[in-house]
């Protein structure tokens, strides 16, 4: 199975990355989950229920294990908090209402 898989790799051109050797099947996992994510902040999805939905399907049983990606991405942050603070204003102008 693992020569299959590092042959698959290999011809597909996938690369392995952060310091390991060959590319491993949970990275594809990881990928998966950062890339959905990206998609969702840049379409400005109600990203609570899209995590409970992304957290059911890949298996956590903890949806901090999901919300985990959030932080531990600099991309996700940054769009993150583009979209917090695009808010911002409208959150003031409740509070001081």
């Amino acid at each position: 199975m693992r020569r299959a898989w590092l042959r698959l790799t290999a011809d597909v051109g996938i690369v392995p990355r952060g310091g390991h050797r060959f590319v491993r099947i949970h990275d594809l996992r990881h990928t998966f989950i950062y890339r959905r994510l990206m998609l969702w902040q840049t379409e400005g999805a109600d990203i609570d229920n899209a995590m409970l939905a992304l957290s059911t399907y890949v298996g956590h049983v903890n949806l901090g294990d999901t919300y985990w990606y959030l932080q531990a991405v600099p991309e996700l942050m940054a769009l993150a908090g583009g979209r917090f603070e695009a808010l911002a204003p409208q959150f003031r102008e409740v509070c001081h209402d």
